[in-house]
């Protein structure tokens, strides 16, 4: 979608380059919604360790940055803006 507007953006791969609890809660903040919105609840590893807890948004980013694969994707990011770009056409509102 980034490539048809010809806007420039730049990929971060956030399962392989981890993202710290500052990045991330400057990510949340930027998509207005509450910790747990980020997260992937038909993950394993959620399951396994955390459905079902009660986990404060300081406890649910220490899992997200654990556990990156738990982190709703992709996400785009744009100023102070941000998006869950699922449906891709969700970009369009930041941009």
């Amino acid at each position: 979608m980034l490539e048809l507007e010809d806007k420039p953006f730049t990929t971060v791969n956030y399962l392989s380059d981890t993202l710290t609890k500052n990045e991330l809660k400057a990510i949340i903040r930027k998509l207005g919604i509450a910790p747990v919105e980020l997260v992937r609840k038909k993950e394993i590893i959620w399951t396994a360790e955390y459905k079902g807890k009660q986990l404060t948004d300081d406890e649910f980013i220490t899992a997200m940055v654990a556990h990156p694969n738990l982190i709703e994707r992709p996400i785009v990011v744009n100023g102070d803006k941000a998006v869950i770009a699922r449906p891709a056409e969700n970009i369009k509102k930041i941009l």
